[in-house]
């Protein structure tokens, strides 16, 4: 795990394996950022000219490294791109250090210790750059061997063990609860990605409540776990009817925590899928191999109720995992099937890989029998979110568009690329069922906003609700990026947070 400190010392004067500075695009070069001005003045003011002469332009993301002049105790200065120069007399905006911090974590596995010479102007940057830096540090290798000592050792280089950020306060408060803010969402967003990451075989529903109980145990959370028996007891036919294929049986989690001074209550309700074959729709070959993380959305909203814990937030925040395992066999649910859901209603199954709108119904029904001030759903629930939005962005829809808004302006806050989209009520009728209350499918076109006219079905009259399709950025197939490791990337996982900081001090709504 990597640790975060604040150091108020020279750069030149640290005993570091690296410094990090900054260097943006300006109009005729590279351009040395603030925070790098006594290693600018160790290279006799030469430093953008070198890194120039190396190729470096300040792009975003761009990192070059060099050796340090004399007199440093570091021996290489890691020079990292912020993107286009800013306006006179405008800072850097939080997002552009946390992705530079990102990229230099990255580019600095292995090492022990790098110091982040960056900009800063005040507490927020702080937390900003060592976010980033936290989250760009990250490593999945809990399965791999490297050959000599056995079951789960470690291969590769190791991630950055530390990172001290100059230009902060240590003793102020503000710096310190930013350094505090960074600290728990980048380790409870790293929690989801190792979750997301999990092989299949070693993350089943079951397993996942275990992980889920631990937790709570460790963060004074209530937890309960709605085993199969206790599913069918209250007629959850929502997360039966996907679970009834696989030998691991489905549940329901609900993690609580619930703090004495709140004037407020959020619910996150997060589709948990832990193995998406399709179920009897089974899916197209080349489409099963990453459906592991299917979860994602539990893992957000796991991650985001313990994070919420961690800070201590003013605001009681439930969080519903949806855990289930869509396999075919021959138990498995049918298309043409009519599953009886938790809310009382029908539903014809068309398609069995339309199954996370069928967990989500039964979890989005039992979060709306507590009445709380509103509702927030994450899944990566549809393909046709892919298709509109890309790989990096997720849509927001909701039922109040006001609420959609705040979710919107909240993901923009913290660095999370989001969209709002519609939820067109012409579109609901094709999903009139001449069997059933509601199919789970309708048209084709569109099919993103489809599914979420489905799940506003099951959403208890006069709550606001937002639905976070985050099919594309929850899982990186492609190389790393920013802070952005490849395979599970823990998206939404901040916007939840966000919204339990606003909530809790009275600005959401």
């Amino acid at each position: 795990m990597t640790a975060l400190t604040l150091s108020t010392a020279a750069a030149a004067g640290l005993r570091a394996d690296a410094i990090v500075v900054g260097v943006a695009k300006g109009t005729e070069g590279p351009v040395v950022a603030p925070g790098a001005e006594a290693v600018d003045q160790a290279y006799d003011g030469r430093l953008a000219a070198t890194l120039q002469t190396l190729g470096a332009s300040g792009a975003e993301g761009e990192v070059t490294k060099l050796p340090t002049p004399s007199g440093f105790k570091a021996p290489v200065v890691v020079a990292v791109g912020l993107g286009a120069e800013p306006e006179k007399d405008q800072a850097f905006a939080a997002e552009s250090l946390r992705r530079a911090a990102g990229c230099a974590a990255r580019a600095l596995a292995g090492s022990k210790k790098a110091v982040f010479a960056l900009p800063v102007t005040g507490a927020a940057d702080v937390g900003a750059i060592g976010e980033g830096a936290l989250l760009g540090a990250y490593t999945f290798d809990t399965f791999k061997d490297n050959g000599t000592t056995g079951k789960n050792a470690k291969n590769g280089k190791s991630p950055l063990a530390e990172v001290a950020v100059l230009g902060g306060k240590p003793r102020d408060k503000a710096y310190k609860a930013a350094v505090e803010r960074a600290v728990t969402v980048a380790e409870e967003l790293n929690r989801a990605r190792d979750l997301i990451n999990t092989p299949p075989n070693h993350l089943t529903p079951m397993a996942f409540a275990a992980i889920a109980q631990t937790a709570a145990r460790e963060h004074g959370l209530k937890v309960q776990v709605l085993d199969k028996k206790a599913l069918e007891k209250g007629g959850y036919g929502g997360i039966l009817g996907v679970g009834a294929g696989s030998a691991s049986p489905a549940c329901l989690v609900k993690l609580s925590y619930t703090h004495a001074g709140a004037g407020k209550h959020l619910a996150f309700v997060g589709k948990g899928i832990t193995y998406d074959s399709g179920g009897i729709s089974l899916k197209p070959a080349g489409h099963n191999e990453t459906m592991k993380c299917d979860m994602s959305g539990a893992a957000a909203v796991f991650a985001a109720v313990v994070a919420a814990a961690r800070l201590g937030l003013e605001v009681n925040v439930t969080g519903w995992l949806a855990l289930a395992e869509n396999m075919p066999s021959g138990s498995a649910t049918r298309p043409g099937d009519v599953l009886h859901m938790y809310s009382g209603k029908t539903v014809e199954v068309l398609n069995t890989d339309a199954e996370g709108r069928l967990v989500l119904a039964d979890a989005l029904w039992a979060a709306s029998q507590e009445k709380p001030d509103a509702i927030v759903d994450v899944a990566t629930l549809t393909g046709a979110m892919m298709l509109a939005l890309g790989n990096r962005t997720f849509g927001v829809m909701a039922n109040d568009d006001a609420f959609r808004t705040a979710v919107h302006e909240a993901a923009g806050e913290v660095g999370e690329d989001a969209w709002p989209m519609p939820l067109p009520e012409h579109l609901r009728k094709g999903m009139d069922s001449p069997t059933a209350d509601i199919a789970n499918m309708g048209e084709r076109m569109g099919g993103g906003l489809v599914a979420g006219l489905f799940l506003k079905e099951f959403v208890g009259e006069g709550i606001p609700w937002a639905h976070l399709d985050i099919a594309g950025p929850a899982f990186n197939e492609q190389a790393p990026f920013g802070y952005t490791p490849k395979g599970g990337t823990g998206s939404a996982v901040r916007t939840l947070v966000r919204l339990a900081e606003l909530s809790a001090v009275g600005d959401l709504g």
